[in-house]
């Protein structure tokens, strides 16, 4: 991971089409802007976190419904 340390209204530009500029500094918050195309799909990694752990969460549930489905079925 490479780290920067930038001050209010300094930049990083990644590539040709993106920067991303330090908006403010207040305490332990940062706000930042981010400029790029509209192409480039921008999400939080937080809500990435919580959807994939959803998926997973949802998928097992499925997997344990259908295995119970299952026993349930074989019962004479």
């Amino acid at each position: 991971m490479l780290v920067l340390t930038r001050k209010t209204n300094q930049s990083i530009s990644l590539g040709d089409n993106i920067r991303i500029t330090i908006l403010d500094v207040e305490g332990d918050r940062v706000s930042v802007g981010i400029d790029a195309p509209k192409e480039v799909r921008i999400f939080r990694s937080e809500l990435i976190d919580d959807t994939l752990r959803s998926n997973k969460e949802s998928l097992e549930s499925a997997n344990f419904s259908m295995a119970t489905f299952k026993k349930k079925q074989q019962k004479p």
